[in-house]
């Protein structure tokens, strides 16, 4: 599987787009106590999906690239109807279909099918792989007549022939490959448009990833699918995807054609994406400047660019707050010999008590004086004078028994195209990045 030699179909995107996705949220309430559940308190959602925009041209596949967590599978499920939509639409060729309940979705799902991540539990053990097939046209009511047909033209159409042999077999008796043909299968049974491949590739075998990969790209080719694809295989995702929309907690920070975006990937979550792939040759040794820090909580998402905490080339205006210097202590303390670290972490406490509003923290020293933790703080600064944490630091001084930091005001990027000198788009890349905008 070259990427490079891959033959891509031509999308036309001009037209009315299959999907148009316009600000959509997802979120999910946290419960609390048990207490707060038994009187339906909410202590806060997650913010799974957040504010994303996104078309689909008829034929074209896109490409949906992220960490766990990032909303990829969130995103895929909310166009089937499969999540609760907190804001924004979502249409299908022109009709809003965000806000239509199960009875009314039922007709649409013809057309809009998923391909699940894991074959083994998308199949009923209990139905032979002919019954599965057959009972999903059962439930659309097609093909009443002549479904053995329908099912047997099905299954030759993924290459599980003759169908003879596969029709009356049990998953049990299938392999891993086999059954994610079979599940395949069953969503094109039904004539759909759009296709939502959830990782349809990452619990199989490395022998057979290639084949079902180049399976969906004939299908699309043959068929006129449409594709949302979920990944966090880059590989895949280079060789199968018109475009590809890099996630991150929620939200889409870059997105462009896949060619352009794995040559000249412009955020630096996209950079640290592709510096991560592990090079096959194990003598050469290549620097790789990997990000900080871990993904934050989707509960508790960072101010201003979500990526800021982990960002290399973040600056003053990214959306610094106080728990941000818990992760710049984090990293200076493995540096440090264990004295110091042991002398330090005590004067600092607990950061995640410190008191924030929207622009101040007072942070209280756990040991020692205000005074001393200043002083602690303004040595770090000087012992790294390029930690982009303290450009977003307007100032630091002694109030209240702690140390008051005032940070300058954050900015979430939005997602825009990268514009050149003269105003026009410099490509088609967007990306949602304080270092373009």
């Amino acid at each position: 599987m070259k990427p490079e030699t891959h033959h891509r179909v031509p999308v036309d995107t001009t037209g009315q787009p299959i999907i148009s996705i316009k600000d959509l949220s997802v979120h999910f309430a946290m419960r609390g106590s048990s207490i707060s559940r038994l009187f339906g308190r909410s202590s806060g959602s997650v913010k799974a999906v957040d504010g994303i925009n996104l078309d689909l041209a008829p034929g074209e596949v896109v490409g949906l690239v992220g960490e766990s967590g990032s909303g990829k599978s969130t995103l895929g499920r909310a166009v089937l109807g499969m999540a609760p939509v907190t804001g924004g639409t979502i249409e299908y060729r022109g009709r809003e279909i965000s806000a239509l309940g199960e009875k009314q979705m039922r007709p649409l799902r013809k057309k809009l099918q998923m391909i699940f991540q894991d074959p083994h539990a998308s199949l009923n053990p209990s139905m032979t792989v002919g019954e599965s097939i057959s009972d999903a046209l059962r439930i659309h009511g097609l093909h009443p007549d002549d479904r053995p047909a329908a099912v047997a033209a099905a299954l030759e159409r993924v290459g599980l022939a003759p169908a003879s042999r596969f029709s009356p077999k049990y998953p049990t008796e299938l392999s891993g490959g086999q059954k994610q043909r079979a599940v395949i299968a069953r969503a094109i049974c039904l004539g759909p448009e759009l296709l939502v491949a959830d990782e349809p590739i990452s619990m199989l075998d490395m022998s057979v990833r290639a084949k079902i990969l180049g399976l969906l790209d004939e299908l699309r080719t043959d068929l006129g699918l449409t594709f949302i694809y979920i990944t966090h295989d880059l590989a895949s995702a280079r060789f199968f995807c018109d475009r590809v929309a890099i996630m991150y907690l929620g939200r889409i920070v870059e997105i462009g054609p896949t060619e352009e975006i794995f040559s000249n990937p412009r955020h630096p979550y996209t950079k640290a994406l592709l510096a991560a792939v592990p090079d096959p040759d194990p003598s050469r040794e290549i620097p790789k400047e990997l990000p900080r820090g871990e993904v934050p909580d989707a509960a508790k998402p960072p101010a201003g660019c979500p990526f800021h905490p982990r960002c290399p080339a973040a600056f003053d205006k990214c959306g610094w707050e106080a728990r941000d210097l818990r992760v710049v202590l984090e990293q200076r303390w493995t540096s440090v010999d264990l004295d110091t670290y042991e002398a330090e972490s005590k004067k600092f406490g607990d950061l995640t008590n410190a008191e924030t509003t929207d622009d101040k923290a007072v942070v209280k020293p756990g040991t020692g004086t205000a005074e001393q933790l200043l002083a602690d703080l303004a040595q770090i600064k000087r012992d790294n004078p390029a930690e982009p944490f303290f450009s977003g630091v307007r100032s630091m001084a002694v109030e209240g028994g702690g140390v008051k930091l005032e940070f300058k005001p954050s900015v979430q990027p939005e997602l825009l195209p990268i514009v050149a000198v003269n105003g026009e788009p410099e490509s088609a890349v967007s990306v949602a990045c304080h270092l373009y905008h």
